[in-house]
């Protein structure tokens, strides 16, 4: 398919034969690349117009297209994906870029994009092509240099140079010694220089830019530009439809030139160190303006200029709004129910207040509402119950009050993310046990929000959930047995901070690699088994029993084990050892008694927490047997004896904590000579400082 440039990367049938010289200038081109994929595989035979690739004109058949772009879906390649990455590399084409290619004087488009030159330097000669109108060599690792000799292209009206960051031959080494040679490409209408050094040529860039009026697009995304010009004399991008130049460091105000480009669509200024109020800007005139990415910057004031200012377009055409993590305030204005087509709003991470304006009811084009991490403490106004197409609520992390009920809820049946949270339940969620909801949801929590006095029935018609959290909710009562039905497709399920009684229903499963959190209730029985779960806090409840060796055999997908603050007893059993792949065990606030001789050697602990127990005896040697453990607290036991020099040995430790036991002598000096990376050590109520001398800086937790 052709880009809106019409240049390609189409390529056309042939009816005129390959041109001889041609055919073997691309032979030539091929013997100098790797080909592991066999991409190239079809250029054989004497029909060179027939290959893989190759493009020609049917009226002569010259060779006019070079299309080799990697065919593996490669926008975005996950480095954690193996299986992606071995199929991306494999269909890379690397090597060296043959002089050859000056053979092909007629070709008008060179695509090499994707693949991998693993550093080699953009070759100079490719200026010399000069009737390339076309020309993409992103993400290819390509570094060094850009040649200015690329300036000679003066038919060239699409140049992509990008270059990703996450290969080690490629970032900051592709750079630019200044931009003036860009300025003799009069007929540009595509320009991306992204992840390209440019510091060179920071004072420069705008002034270059601003001598091509074809330019539709300017894509300089992190490149390092500290420039943003106060003023330019006269504004020639008048046919600029996008601009994005997020990730610079431009230490600037919003300049008011900006205001002079009329035909903006898209407009990127995220993380770019933009700073101080949106008024800089005569808004009203970005009436074609669609999306607005302003996120991660210093912007302060209020929104009004700026949401007033594209209202009052008498056809507005704003779809997306991002303004995260920036230092805005106020209240939202109810001008914002004027941008019909807006699909996503993004404002969290700011400082806005008051209430979410019920003109909100009017975006019903809306698919994203984010709010989180504000300061609204007014009320959520039941016309967001008409946003029909929204998929995502995020509400959570303000002051809401007030009361939530079905209306909110009336039309949302594409809802599927759904999060509020309020302060000290200020906001209450009144729905009907026997209402049945539109919407399937994939994610729901609630936090610090009334949701009543039992667990909400509405909840067992969501068959989809994946994430159910229900925190600090004052729900009581027992968890219900229909949750079952719900947890096996569960990778979260948060309940901490509640009053549930009565014991932990046998019907819960979960997923793989689960993480439960029910701290905080009442809570009885022993502690529940669920081979899945990896993450497991069950804190401050009334459990009671000793550590099973069922559940220490089942449990073996543990890498978090909190049991802390109930009344299990017994002694530690050895058998524990074999949660191998636990990270974290906290069993401190419990009626455990005996010693700890355990195979510690057998685990890979980095926290081990023990505390306020009645466990006695000597500190084994075998657990600093492991080099994670980083926490280590004993602390309020029975603990005796002198400090085994084994401790020595815990060098990975940043807080050591033996306090409220009975150890005698006094502190060893290797604890400040070898434990070189402690940062806290308790041993109040124990051993004498006298002779305690450190060569770090120890914070001691009252020793005496």
């Amino acid at each position: 398919m052709e880009n809106e440039y019409g240049l390609g990367p189409k390529v056309v049938s042939n009816a005129a034969a390959c041109i001889e010289v041609e055919r073997k200038a691309l032979i030539s081109f091929k013997e100098g690349l790797k080909d592991p994929s066999g991409r190239l595989s079809s250029w054989v035979g004497k029909d060179c117009c027939q290959w893989a690739g190759v493009g020609c004109s049917k009226q002569t058949g010259h060779v006019i297209k070079l299309h080799l772009r990697n065919p593996h879906n490669s926008t975005f390649i996950d480095p954690g994906d193996s299986k992606e990455l071995e199929d991306y590399k494999f269909s890379c084409l690397s090597g060296k870029i043959s002089l050859s290619l000056l053979e092909l004087k007629y070709l008008n488009l060179l695509d090499l994009s994707w693949n991998d030159f693993q550093g080699e330097p953009i070759p100079e000669y490719i200026g010399s092509l000069s009737d390339l109108s076309y020309l993409d060599l992103s993400s290819a690792s390509f570094s060094g240099l850009v040649p200015p000799h690329l300036g000679n292209l003066s038919n060239l009206r699409y140049l992509n140079l990008y270059s990703d960051s996450y290969r080690p031959y490629v970032i900051d080494n592709t750079f630019v010694s200044d931009l003036n040679w860009i300025a003799r490409l009069p007929h540009l209408e595509y320009l991306n220089l992204g992840y390209i050094n440019l510091s060179l040529a920071s004072n420069t860039w705008m002034q270059v830019a601003n001598m091509l009026p074809s330019l539709l697009q300017l894509h300089l995304q992190n490149c390092d530009l500290r420039n943003f010009p106060d003023s330019l004399p006269t504004m020639n991008l008048s046919a600029l439809r996008i601009l994005r130049l997020g990730d610079n460091n431009f230490n600037h105000f919003l300049p008011h030139w900006l205001s002079n480009i009329s035909t903006l669509e898209v407009l990127d200024l995220s993380n770019s160190g933009i700073k101080g109020p949106t008024a800089h800007i005569s808004w009203r005139k970005l009436c074609n303006l669609q999306l607005l990415y302003l996120s991660n910057n210093d912007v302060s004031g209020e929104i009004v200029e700026l949401v007033e200012g594209l209202s009052e377009c008498s056809n507005t055409s704003l779809e997306e709004l991002q303004l995260v993590g920036n230092k805005l305030s106020g209240q939202i204005p109810e001008s914002i129910g004027h941008f019909k087509y807006l699909r996503s709003l993004y404002l969290p991470s700011n400082s806005f207040s008051g209430s979410i304006p019920s003109s909100i009811g009017r975006l019903t084009d809306l698919e994203t509402l984010d709010l989180s991490s504000n300061a609204m403490n007014g009320t959520i106004p039941d016309s967001i119950g008409q946003l029909s197409r929204l998929v995502s609520l995020n509400l959570k992390w303000n002051s809401w009050r007030g009361v939530v009920s079905e209306t909110h809820f009336l039309s949302l049946a594409k809802l599927e993310r759904f999060y509020v949270s309020s302060v000290r339940m200020s906001l209450a969620i009144k729905i009907r046990n026997e209402w049945v909801p539109p919407f399937s949801l994939q994610d729901i929590e609630v936090v610090d929000c009334h949701l009543g006095s039992t667990f909400p029935q509405w909840l067992s018609t969501q068959k989809n959930l994946s994430t159910l959290t229900l925190k600090n909710a004052a729900i009581s009562g027992e968890i219900p047995d229909w949750l079952g039905k719900l947890s096996r497709q569960l990778f979260l399920l948060d309940l901490s901070g509640n009053q549930f009684g009565g014991e932990i229903p046998s019907s819960l499963e979960f997923r793989s690699s689960a993480w439960v959190d029910l701290s905080s209730n009442f809570l009885e029985g022993s502690p529940p088994i669920w081979y899945n779960v990896s993450v497991l806090r069950l804190k401050s409840n009334l459990l009671s029993g000793p550590m099973t060796l069922n559940f220490c055999q089942e449990m073996s997908s543990l890498t978090d084990l909190d049991l802390s603050g109930n009344s299990l007893n017994g002694s530690l059993p050895p058998f524990i050892s074999r949660l191998k792949n636990l990270g974290t065990l906290v069993l401190s606030n419990n009626l455990l008694s005996g010693n700890i001789d355990i195979p510690w050697k057998e685990m890979s602990l980095s926290t081990i927490d023990l505390s306020r127990n009645n466990l006695s005896g000597d500190i084994p040697d075998s657990i600093c047997f492991s080099p994670y453990l980083e926490v280590l607290k004993l602390f309020s036991n029975n603990f005796s004896g002198e400090l085994s020099p084994s401790l020595q040995n815990c060098t990975g430790l940043s807080l050591l904590d033996l306090g409220e036991n009975k150890f005698s002598g006094t502190i060893p000096k290797w604890v400040g000579d070898n434990l070189s990376i402690l940062s806290e050590l308790g041993l109040r109520g124990n051993m004498s400082v006298e002779t305690f001398q450190s060569n770090y800086v120890i914070s001691l937790i009252s020793i005496s």
